[in-house]
């Protein structure tokens, strides 16, 4: 079966998913998070629209020993750690094998917060509408933990946006945050990476970037930061 990829590229992904969220436009109250890294260029394209500042939330996939690309749960900011029960099951994971996995993500994910942050603070999200940008949902499992641990933060609406996602994994998020917002739900889903005709790696560099140029013209919700602060 030939699948006919439904993105150019994530910048293109972005302008698309924008359009589902025009009504969160020009509010001072509204903040795009990406996670990091290939959530960055669509959240960048979403932040441009609804001329809202960016920023990242970072967390990290924990992948199965030896099948890396097979998601068995994720970690985030905030000690927060989410496990994909039905793939440590079926796999018969044992928990020292999940804790060394936690381990080595949470070496990079803290090497993420320097390398994209650096002495600028965490965002502000508390008693703000927070949109959390992926370029995509499979499992969903680092979207989750992501969620986890942004509402620790007390935002006052989360909203899950992405280009691409499995329609069950989109369901399920119904049930979790305030508003999820799928772009294209396609039947059958395969990965994520198939519904893009470039999906190559995000760079460091190019996140670094894109935080910068979204920093210099962030538009009318810069005054949400000072609202929020």
């Amino acid at each position: 079966m030939t699948i006919r990829p439904l993105f150019q590229n994530r910048t293109d992904a972005g302008r698309q998913l924008a359009v589902h969220l025009e009504r969160y436009a020009d509010r001072s109250d509204v903040i795009v998070l990406a996670l990091p890294r290939g959530g960055v260029p669509v959240a960048f394209e979403v932040a441009r629209t609804l001329h809202a500042p960016l920023d990242v939330f970072i967390v990290r996939k924990l992948g199965v020993p030896g099948h890396e690309e097979l998601a068995m749960g994720a970690i985030a900011t905030g000690n927060v750690r989410v496990i994909n029960d039905d793939v440590v099951e079926m796999l018969g994971i044992d928990q020292k094998e999940i804790d060394a996995v936690a381990a080595q993500e949470q070496k990079e994910m803290n090497r993420r917060e320097r390398e994209y942050r650096g002495d600028r603070p965490s965002p502000a999200v508390d008693g703000r509408i927070a949109i959390l940008v992926d370029d995509g949902l499979a499992t969903g499992s680092t979207m989750r933990a992501a969620v986890i641990a942004l509402r620790q933060l007390h935002p006052r609406r989360i909203v899950v946006a992405t280009p691409a996602a499995s329609a069950e994994t989109c369901d399920e998020f119904r049930e979790e945050v305030d508003e999820i917002v799928c772009a294209a739900t396609p039947r059958p889903f395969y990965s994520v990476g198939a519904w893009y005709e470039d999906f190559a790696q995000t760079t460091d560099s190019e996140v670094h970037d894109l935080l910068e140029r979204a920093g210099s013209h962030s538009g009318p919700a810069t005054a949400g930061r000072e609202m929020a602060r």
